[in-house]
């Protein structure tokens, strides 16, 4: 006789496999880290900020 095996148990790894594959896609689709983030905002902030000290007043 095999071993009986807990259908509970079952199903929820296979939702968290589930999940961790829906991340795993959402990763590699939306995927810029906080730092990253920062980073591309600092610079655009960086580069207004050089084109307003730029500009010539008429």
């Amino acid at each position: 006789m095999t071993a009986p095996i807990n259908l509970n148990r079952f199903r929820k790894a296979k939702a968290k496999a589930e999940t961790k594959a829906t991340a795993a896609e959402n990763r590699a689709r939306f995927g810029q880290t906080k730092g990253e983030q920062t980073r591309v905002e600092a610079e655009r902030e960086k580069a207004k900020r050089d084109l307003d000290g730029s500009k010539i007043d008429e």
